[in-house]
Order: C-alpha cells, then structure tokens, then sequence
C-alpha cells in the first residue's frame, strides 16, 4: 500500500519555502492526502496576503497531481474529531480547533501527519512527522 501522509498547512507552506525535510517526506509518500480544512487556512492566508492569484494557482497545481487525495469530514471524522478533543482536554492539552480536524482526519486515513505543530504530538496514535 505504500506511506500515506497528510500534510498540514504549516508544512505545505514550508514546502512552498523550500524546505528540504519537509520536500523529503512528501517525495517519500506513495500517496498524500489534503485535508479541506488545510485548504480553508491557506486560501485566508492567500487572501491576507499580496499574492493571492499566484498563491492559488500553485495549490491548485498541487492538488491535480494524482499522488494528492483532497478528504473532507464525513461521519467517521466528526467522531474521531469528538473523541480527540475530549481526550485531550481532559488531559489538560487542549488544542486549536482546526488541528483537531486535521488529526481526526490523518488518523482516519492511516496517514503520518506532516506538520511543524509539536502541540500535535499529544494527539494519542497520531504518528507526527518530521520527528
């Protein structure tokens, strides 16, 4: 079946930077998942920046390769999501809202999350990459 991985906003834009750990662990993946909710923050970040039309054609680019499968939330997700707030905020870990998402939705697709979020690392069976 290969690595599947699910790449976060923060380390889409790092990909956009250059960033040669992050370039590694996408070349590496058989099959990238993008989750909806990453999309959302990045298209704010698009339309809060100055290079909107170019920002979005190259996500746009990004998204027709056949490597990259863009996930919404369904059923499964809203669980998953519900599940992983509680858990961690009775562990006294809360987290922001949209990386909630994003978790449920990695651990959903039995994807290693890309992400330079360390607050993700308590997400319990989130595998968080880069190490």
């Amino acid at each position: 079946m290969g690595v599947k991985r699910l790449l976060d906003t923060n380390a889409y834009a790092s990909l956009k930077r250059g960033a040669s750990d992050i370039a590694d662990l996408v070349r590496e993946s058989s099959r990238l998942f993008f989750s909806r909710v990453v999309i959302g923050e990045l298209l704010f970040g698009f339309l809060d920046g100055g290079r909107y039309r170019k920002n979005l054609e190259e996500l746009e680019e990004f998204l027709r390769n056949p490597r990259v499968t863009t996930v919404g939330i369904g059923r499964a997700t809203v669980e998953r999501f519900g599940r992983i707030a509680a858990q961690m905020k009775r562990a006294g870990t809360p987290i922001p809202t949209n990386d909630i998402w994003i978790a449920a939705q990695a651990l959903e697709n039995g994807c290693d999350l890309i992400t330079l979020d360390a607050h993700l690392r308590h997400v319990p069976g989130l595998v968080v990459l880069p190490e």
